[in-house]
């Protein structure tokens, strides 16, 4: 090769590096079409279930039967704007808020316990929102935690690279941080959100590096602690264990297991092809939460066995696609945003259909794109932008 010849290859190769860093910086590539489908396709089906499963209360309560359709599809369509807008942004620009975002999180779960205030509103014995303030809507601080989390956890591993196999940089900090978090979320009590926080927390710290063995620890201490709510060891809504364990006992048929009944009821009269849309009958004021935690419930009963296993299926794909986007990612810190992202719908997804089988104890979350909820949409739909941000700066193959 003459001296020439590679005088232009190493010109072509700058340049090369100059219109990738540049497309870097403006987040040109392309989007994942097939995880943007997905999503796009859980939202509309989640509205269409959404409708079903709530016009009954809506008219008993307000009068008018598309009352919760109207105020979820708003913020779905601001969700949509969010996920779009933030899809074109370059995932780097995310690391500037990352130790911000995680402070105001910790400063609104302690808000929402400060009783006297104006901030605290307390659902079924639990004081886990914050009350409209002004333009902004009623929301749950737990909600913002999580982003919270996988932003800086995602900011800060993506920086350590080996020494994350240390016990001080790679376990200390992030533990402090998730016991800090979690402790507050069990004073509101939310149990189901402080096991999900919990949950991507640990996968992001395996997946950035962390030590096998600790990874057992934290499950025996995981398998512990189940064994202390099921044995009475740990007192924390006893009747919740009881109840799971022997649902149909006549003893709470009126009381507290009274859900878990009517959601088990709901689930087998669906059969395999389910009573047909829009014709359930426990959503007629029989199952409480009909549209909230307990829709996937509704989705049985009127799409039977095969519908609600084609939206698990739809849920798989979304999920399956996520974490090939954070195979696929540019670098780590990209591959640890798609990683907590995917992670927190997987186990959303698998905790919601866990209770409402009453495969697990009831915990009280809500189903990804389909409980009615709309900060809560809006702010998983702006996540999913996050993921496409992603794969928009994906190397080309």
């Amino acid at each position: 090769m003459t001296k020439e010849e590679r005088r232009l290859r190493q010109e072509q190769r700058e340049r090369a590096r100059a219109v990738e860093a540049a497309a870097r910086e403006a987040g040109r590539g392309p989007l994942d079409v097939p995880f943007l489908l997905l999503v796009l396709l859980l939202t509309g089906i989640g509205l269409i279930m959404l409708f079903s499963a709530s016009f009954p209360s809506a008219y008993y309560e307000t009068g008018n039967p598309a009352y919760y359709l109207i105020r979820q599809s708003i913020f779905a369509a601001l969700g949509i704007a969010a996920m779009l807008v933030i899809g074109r942004i370059n995932y780097e620009r995310f690391r500037a808020v990352s130790k911000l975002l995680l402070l105001i999180s910790i400063i609104l779960l302690v808000l929402v316990l400060i009783p006297g205030i104006g901030t605290g509103r307390i659902t079924h014995g639990a004081q886990r929102w914050i009350r409209s303030l002004g333009p902004i809507p009623q929301f749950q601080p737990s909600e913002v935690a999580k982003f919270g989390v996988i932003l800086y956890f995602a900011d800060s591993i993506s920086k350590k690279k080996s020494r994350m196999a240390t016990l001080r940089e790679g376990i200390l900090p992030y533990g402090f941080i998730l016991a800090l978090l979690a402790g507050l979320m069990m004073l509101e009590p939310h149990f189901s959100g402080t096991v999900l926080l919990v949950g991507i927390g640990a996968v992001m710290m395996y997946v950035g590096g962390i030590r096998s063995y600790w990874v057992g620890f934290g499950l025996a201490g995981a398998g512990l602690v189940a064994y202390g709510f099921m044995s009475g060891m740990i007192k924390y809504n006893s009747s919740r264990i009881k109840i799971w364990l022997d649902p149909l006992n006549p003893e709470w048929m009126q009381g507290s297991g009274y859900q878990i009944r009517q959601s088990l009821l709901a689930i087998g009269s669906g059969g395999l092809l389910g009573v047909g849309l829009g014709k359930s009958r426990q959503k007629f004021l029989f199952l409480p939460e009909e549209h909230n935690d307990f829709i996937f419930s509704i989705v049985c009963e009127e799409l039977g066995l095969i519908g609600a296993t084609l939206i698990m299926a739809i849920f798989a794909l979304l999920i399956i696609r996520g974490y090939w986007i954070a195979l696929h990612a540019r670098d780590r810190f990209g591959s640890l945003l798609a990683v907590g992202v995917t992670t927190q719908i997987a186990l959303q997804v698998f905790l919601n259909i866990a209770v409402v089988s009453n495969l697990i104890p009831n915990t009280g979350i809500s189903l990804p794109f389909f409980s009615y909820g709309g900060t809560a949409l809006a702010i998983q739909l702006a996540e999913m932008g996050v993921v496409l941000s992603v794969s928009r700066q994906m190397p080309a193959s």
